[in-house]
């Protein structure tokens, strides 16, 4: 970690925090919420990787008053958070449960009250299983029935969400729920998922529209994406240019498929892309102008050409020479500058401002003999990926704002509670809540970027 201060930052750059409703809230069968495919997946036997579920998680559904407070204590001017299709629509479909939208009406008055931003993503995996049952996002039907759910939710809340985010990373979701079947809902099905790309960026123009009527806060779409490393290692006679090949190949399919149609380029060349799912005037819904790029950020990808016989046109290979984080991701705050900068030149003045959406780590923390909880590796990594947002804003990069992934400890997909990435530890047997040292680290910087702060 730099010993330097952290330089400043922007007059009103946006420091927040991010989670997930099926990551933290619990109480999946409460209140008239219907299943999830996530709740479907989990109960698979296999399928996570500590057996665990979603069911209570943090039972955040129970306790985000506390959990608002934490949020005020830190002194983020934001808090980005998702709506759970299911809880709002049991069924993906019909109206509107009242219930589940007063949950989400209570977060965001208190949030307000706290001077917090409520930052709301509508999609973040959570589709309910009928819709899933009907066909899913291979069904070009759910991206209509995305609009119809973001304008039920837009029509309660849209006078008070700051900013709207439609998907979050639909790459992943794409590529890890319905390409290699890791992720619910488990389908493996390699690039033949690709209808599954289109449906969601379908679903988020679509979405767009429906927001636009219902709200006048700005609106986003939320992208994983990871700088590309060509790690070519073989024999001079392999040439070097399948290599690059498959480094083109990779950051066409991962960085470009959910931004150059976004950005009104269409697709790029995909090995393996049937554009027959592609009606007329979907393009032209789906670049819809937006106001916000979020970029969800954790690490870069090694890449090499594939071994012969191989599904995919590329193998990807381990990056060395970097920390490692517990999920065994390289910690590298340069990839971060880096891809910020490929953001920037390759699409130029058609590029919205970019709020780093997620961004951070797991670690094995635990509280120590006196019940504190130290993480001085997640200090490093913000440290350093927050000094790479300021060289890229440095460089002309229109960075408005950093949500760190995430608030709290929480129940982490099919790794199920094995994974810590929160600022706050959470015990999960009491629910009882740590701020870690990260936590308050960050809760100085935020302070020291205010406007008047002493430095």
């Amino acid at each position: 970690m730099s010993t330097a201060p952290m330089p400043q930052f922007p007059t009103g750059f946006r420091w927040g925090v991010s989670t997930s409703a099926h990551q933290i809230e619990g109480a999946t069968a409460v209140d008239g919420r219907g299943p999830s495919i996530w709740d479907t997946f989990a109960r698979s036997p296999g399928r996570i990787g500590d057996g665990s579920t979603g069911e209570v998680a943090c039972d955040h559904y129970h306790r985000h008053t506390e959990d608002v407070a934490l949020l005020a204590g830190l002194g983020v001017s934001a808090y980005r958070f998702s709506i759970a299709w299911p809880r709002v629509q049991p069924t993906g479909t019909g109206p509107v449960n009242p219930a589940g939208l007063d949950f989400y009406d209570r977060l965001v008055d208190e949030l307000l009250a706290a001077g917090v931003d409520p930052v709301a993503t509508l999609y973040h995996w959570d589709l309910p299983q009928p819709l899933e049952d009907a066909g899913g996002w291979l069904h070009r039907d759910t991206a209509a029935r995305f609009a119809e759910y973001a304008d039920l939710t837009a029509a309660r809340l849209g006078d008070r969400v700051r900013l709207w985010i439609t998907l979050n990373e639909p790459f992943i979701h794409m590529s890890l729920g319905y390409g290699m079947g890791v992720h619910a809902p488990g389908r493996m099905m390699l690039f033949d998922a690709f209808p599954v790309a289109h449906h969601q960026l379908l679903g988020h123009g679509l979405a767009v529209a429906a927001l636009r009527a219902r709200t006048t806060s700005p609106v986003a779409i939320a992208n994983n994406y990871s700088p590309v490393r060509v790690l070519g290692d073989r024999d001079a006679d392999r040439a070097a240019g399948a290599d690059r090949a498959a480094g083109a190949a990779y950051e066409a399919l991962h960085n470009r498929l959910f931004t150059d149609p976004l950005l009104g380029r269409g697709y790029p060349e995909l090995p393996g892309f049937d554009p027959s799912v592609v009606r007329p005037g979907d393009l032209d819904t789906i670049a819809a102008p937006i106001d916000v790029l979020g970029v969800n950020y954790y690490n870069p990808t090694g890449v090499r050409a594939a071994e012969e016989g191989s599904p995919l046109p590329f193998d990807l290979v381990p990056l060395d020479g970097y920390p490692r984080t517990a999920f065994d991701w390289p910690v590298a705050p340069d990839g971060l500058h880096e891809l910020l900068g490929w953001l920037h030149d390759t699409y130029g003045d058609a590029l919205p401002p970019i709020e780093i959406t997620e961004s951070g780590c797991a670690y094995d923390d635990a509280p120590d003999t006196d019940g504190q909880v130290a993480d001085p590796d997640r200090v490093a990594y913000l440290d350093g990926h927050l000094r790479a947002v300021r060289a890229a804003i440095d460089d002309g990069v229109d960075v408005r704002g950093y949500f760190v992934w995430s608030l709290l400890d929480n129940w982490e997909w099919a790794e199920g509670f094995t994974k810590r990435f929160g600022l706050v530890h959470v015990d999960y047997a009491t629910q009882r809540r740590t701020p870690k040292s990260s936590y308050t680290w960050l809760r100085d910087v935020i302070a020291a970027s205010r406007p008047g702060s002493a430095r």
